[in-house]
């Protein structure tokens, strides 16, 4: 986790680490493309997250002379293999994919791969390099970090607190869990009371957080995985009496801009989700182009904490 690639700078610096990766920037490469399709695929766009990588993929293909078919795979692997198997046959020249599991993706990208259509990953890692061209993800663990310093310094460095985390075959939710707890376990007197998962889910985390407030009314805090389970943690604190338990999300969705302004939630990590997907589609025109991205498989990009300060500045997963 020390070793963080910053996207937009490591290429020139790691050129020659790249070539550990055979399919990321390595020599080979791929032949030009005929096809001018590129196939974007992520989670259900009813999370406004998936919703702006897609959108924001899907714009800078059209911006560059691709046509574009996007496709949502709710988190199950079986359904994203039935869309892989789709661009395959329409001869993609790429695809984009926010993933449906670490392990359970690995087969059908490297079905991609050997039908000739590299893909480049977005926001998720899967367990295995040499099979996507790149893998772009959020710096989740320096983020979450900043979340949690601030979750410290609101909570007084004491006081009983919950944690609801994301689904648990995703890697990420195991990144942020590990970079809160390095944080937040420094301070013994701050006790965690309840750990459940909510599987990224509003709904989910609205009611799980029901159940907890019953058995800990003396609750003092809620870290939260992403900021679709903290509106819901939120929802189910204010429908108890009890707005004042100070709450903290990850994202940087605008629900939860909102309810900072409003002084509600207390603080989230913007994950810059448009600029992750805009990378994906120009390193995929690059490498189709030339063959290379002359990048690492694997960068990083780092988060933004938000607070009240600078909430009015996000928008959409960008600041201003």
């Amino acid at each position: 986790m020390n070793k963080r690639i910053k996207a937009l700078a490591a290429g020139a610096l790691l050129l020659g680490a790249a070539a550990v990766f055979a399919n990321g920037s390595g020599d080979k490469g791929a032949a030009k493309s005929a096809s001018k399709l590129i196939v974007i695929i992520t989670p259900a766009h009813s999370n406004p997250f998936f919703k702006t990588e897609a959108d924001a993929a899907a714009a800078r293909a059209a911006a560059l002379g691709y046509t574009t078919k996007v496709y949502v795979h709710d988190d199950d692997a079986n359904k994203q293999n039935q869309y892989i198997d789709i661009a395959i046959a329409d001869k993609a020249a790429a695809i984009i994919l926010d993933n449906a599991g670490a392990d359970a993706t690995i087969s059908a990208v490297k079905k991609a791969k050997d039908a000739g259509i590299p893909s480049f990953l977005i926001d998720r890692e899967i367990n295995a390099t040499g099979v996507a061209v790149s893998q772009i993800v959020s710096n989740n663990y320096q983020g979450v970090q900043l979340v949690a310093e601030e979750f410290v310094k609101l909570m007084k460095e004491e006081g009983k607190y919950v944690e609801l985390v994301g689904k648990e075959s995703d890697t990420n939710a195991g990144v942020r869990s590990q970079s809160y707890h390095d944080v937040i376990d420094q301070y013994p007197k701050l006790k965690m009371v309840a750990r459940q998962s909510a599987n990224w889910s509003q709904p989910e985390a609205m009611s799980k957080m029901e159940s907890i407030i019953q058995a800990n009314p003396d609750l003092k805090g809620v870290v939260c995985g992403n900021d679709t389970m903290a509106m819901g943690a939120m929802a189910a604190l204010k429908s108890a009496g009890k707005s004042n338990v100070i709450v903290t999300g990850f994202d940087g969705s605008n629900d939860v801009r909102d309810s900072i302004i409003a002084g509600e939630i207390k603080a989230t990590g913007l994950q810059p989700a448009a600029r992750i997907a805009e990378m994906a589609v120009e390193q995929a025109d690059k490498y189709l182009k030339e063959g290379k991205t002359g990048l690492p498989e694997k960068q990083l990009v780092d988060c933004v904490l938000i607070v009240p300060s600078n909430a009015k500045q996000l928008e959409s997963f960008a600041m201003k």
